[in-house]
């Protein structure tokens, strides 16, 4: 934004305060001339034909304050998205920019006639709900010194929870991509040198982060869309393995209905039932997702989830059988 520009919409601002304005007082508010803030008055009178007069009891102001400054040319419908786009990064991203958001957007609303912005405000707050399930809390200087790493390619130090083992662990890494998995789970992915390979941190689970003034070269040879594309969900350990899971005909509608990965074919079945094979990376989620559909889905290979979900399903039933014999 020019300096002009800006001080034009820091004066439309003040004609619109109840105060009484005069060229001094904008002068001295604006750390400019009053030559120059009569230049400016000129200017929005003749350019944008802007409503403004002046008397002794006033000083400046509008005689019409429905007029708007055209320079930003925001429709009701481009602020209404704005605005719920800072919603769903409240509920969705955690709060890393939702509070910058929301203050941009009231800027921007001043530029519209009052009721309509008071009117966008309404509908977005209590007619569109947006929730995301478990919320997370995450650190606005955590999220964007990673921001920054990623666009500089510098190298960050952070101090690292793993939830698996309960532990934190100093590491350094060369962040490659910032990804945000179903809105929220964001994850930072990146070389890291204390294992030598590229990997995946939740950066809701980095204690503290340092922005380092090394730079790094990122690997000519990482294709971020190819390496999400290998995954499922939120996974990305191990070799590429081919999975089979067969679904009864009850649940059968809800996998027809989404593409849960980019290798996945449907093998239908004359009964209503169906097959879902793809190809991916790690097996602990893909153990927590089929479970979720309980009897309604059977995994048929590889050998290896086999065995995790009938481990987890023995477990389990210790679990229920002690706490029926304490009762």
């Amino acid at each position: 934004m020019s300096r002009h520009l800006e001080r034009l919409l820091k004066i439309d601002t003040f004609l619109r305060n109840p105060e009484r304005q005069t060229a001094g007082d904008l002068a001295q508010r604006l750390e400019v001339s009053e030559r120059t803030i009569r230049e400016d008055i000129s200017f929005l009178r003749d350019r944008y034909f802007a409503p403004i007069e002046w008397n002794k009891a006033k000083g400046y102001h509008y005689t019409d304050f429905n007029w708007r400054l055209p320079s930003i040319s925001l429709t009701q419908g481009e602020l209404f998205a704005l605005t719920l786009g800072a919603r769903m990064l409240e509920t969705y991203s955690g709060s890393a920019y939702a509070s910058e958001l929301r203050s941009a957007i009231s800027r921007l609303g001043e530029r519209l006639p009052e009721q309509m912005h008071v009117d966008l405000q309404q509908v977005a707050d209590e007619q569109i709900i947006f929730r995301g399930g478990g919320g997370i809390d995450l650190d606005p200087e955590v999220w964007q010194g990673l921001e920054i790493a990623c666009r500089t390619q510098k190298s960050v130090q952070m101090t690292y929870f793993t939830a698996s083992r309960n532990t934190t662990s100093d590491r350094k890494l060369d962040p490659h991509l910032l990804h945000i998995y179903r809105g929220t789970n964001p994850y930072v992915i990146g070389f890291c040198h204390n294992r030598q390979k590229m990997l995946w941190f939740r950066v809701d689970r980095i204690r503290k982060i340092v922005v380092l003034p090394d730079s790094f070269e990122r690997d000519p040879t990482f294709d971020a869309k190819a390496h999400l594309d290998q995954i499922f969900q939120a996974e990305a350990g191990g070799d590429p393995i081919e999975v089979k899971i067969w679904f009864d005909a009850v649940t059968a509608p809800y996998i027809r209905e989404r593409r849960w990965h980019p290798t996945q074919t449907l093998v239908e079945h004359s009964g209503g039932e169906v097959t879902l094979k793809m190809t991916v990376r790690g097996i602990n989620d893909l153990k927590r997702w089929v479970m979720g559909y309980g009897q309604g889905a059977k995994v048929l290979a590889p050998k290896e989830l086999i065995d995790l979900v009938t481990r987890e399903m023995s477990g389990m039933a210790i679990h229920y059988r002690l706490s029926d014999e304490a009762k």
